[in-house]
């Protein structure tokens, strides 16, 4: 009675059964013929369910994820309105990943390249006749998507904003003119308000500084904008707003014709494509030594600070602002409506050249690697991100 049946040791095995009572029985062949059709039955399960995890992301949800009950493959919408920018790359990987932890399909990824509402609006109501489960989209302005987000909302379908959340006022008074259930990101004219004090300590005498943007007036970046000449104007600096457009070539040129014609003490932008082009501007305008920075963790951004080109960027966390939502959609339609997400605030920190090795990590939490990886947190004292949400 020694002797251990294959398929009870593969099964022992399978299931990493720690030692006690139950093990030691198996092993010891008590009740040989039950734990054998036992232990069979738990490998088949094991690889089917193994089976299904694997196709979730094509056909569907799986049949149980973690202890939650079967759900119906619940189809997410993320409408965005730079699909191709690499700053959301993160948060594609952010969704996937809260998909799959879920054992839902892949969210949809769909809406504008270059920031135009009405492609956004004509696919949040694809998502609507689609019968969406969700629908998370950045409210890049304060009217665009009243209506459509209100269509969806009166259907049934819950809609959170991530990254955007509609225009702000000069004051920072926030002009939420959707019924969204909530927001997940970073709180934009208060980050503004950062930047003009980190810009008054790199330039501490007034003069002119000149901010990048690449689309004024929309409601991811315009409020960054307001915020940090709400802070340099009455210290006395002459701020210059210039728009460099969503062409990367054209960002270049326009970074460039401006500085070689203006000399700014300072120079500094409030998107991430902006950000990552400075270096170059100031390099080939001979002002490389021209205090800059910027927002955002793109890779080039992060290659300047290294070679010690950009002076800093600021931080916001595209991959919560994919992830969240995605948790926060599946739990709204898992309890039937009662667990109602609250507004997020995805943070603040300041990268520079001495806290750049936690951020430049090669990892898929900041969009450098498709690999899952797990990255052991720092051993030293943790640095609470600033918070960005207004008191």
């Amino acid at each position: 009675m020694d002797k251990v049946d294959p398929v009870v040791d593969e099964a022992i095995e399978t299931l990493n059964m720690q030692d006690g009572p139950t093990r030691r029985r198996l092993l010891k062949g008590t009740g040989l013929v039950s734990a054998t059709a036992a232990a069979s039955a738990l490998i088949a399960a094991c690889s089917s369910g193994s089976s299904t995890a694997s196709s979730t992301s094509s056909s569907g949800a799986a049949s149980v994820a973690g202890n939650f009950p079967k759900v119906p493959a619940w189809q997410f919408w993320f409408v965005n309105h730079v699909t191709t920018n690499s700053f959301f790359t993160p948060t594609q990987y952010g969704f996937a990943d809260a998909a799959a932890l879920l054992g839902l399909p892949n969210p949809k990824w769909t809406g504008s390249t270059n920031s135009v509402a009405s492609q956004m609006v004509a696919q949040i109501n694809a998502a609507v006749s689609a019968k969406a489960a969700g629908i998370a989209t950045t409210l890049i302005d304060a009217s665009s998507f009243t209506t459509p987000v209100a269509n969806a909302m009166s259907a049934g379908i819950p809609v959170l904003s991530y990254n955007a959340d509609g225009l702000v006022s000069k004051t920072g008074v926030a002009d939420i003119g959707t019924n969204r259930l909530a927001y997940v990101g970073q709180a934009l004219y208060t980050s503004g308000q950062q930047l003009g004090q980190r810009i008054k300590s790199l330039v501490p005498t007034p003069g002119d500084v000149v901010i990048f943007i690449e689309t004024p007036g929309t409601g991811n970046i315009q409020p960054r904008y307001d915020g940090a000449a709400s802070i340099l104007t009455p210290a006395g600096y002459t701020v210059a707003e210039i728009a460099t457009t969503t062409v990367p070539a054209t960002i270049l040129a326009n970074e460039k014709a401006y500085l070689l014609a203006h000399k700014p003490k300072g120079a500094f932008a409030v998107d991430s494509t902006s950000t990552s082009f400075l270096a170059q501007a100031l390099g080939e305008t001979g002002m490389s030594s021209l205090p800059n920075g910027g927002f955002d963790t793109v890779p080039q951004t992060l290659t300047n600070i290294t070679a010690g080109k950009t002076d800093f960027t600021i931080y916001q966390d595209p991959y919560l602002q994919g992830f969240l939502p995605t948790l926060y959609l599946y739990l709204y339609n898992i309890s039937g409506g009662t667990l109602i997400p609250s507004d997020t605030d995805t943070g603040l920190s300041f990268i520079t050249k001495t806290n750049l090795p936690e951020y430049n990590k090669s990892s898929r939490y900041q969009g450098s690697t498709t690999a899952q990886l797990y990255l052991p947190r720092p051993s030293g004292a943790i640095q609470n991100p600033m918070a960005t949400t207004s008191t």
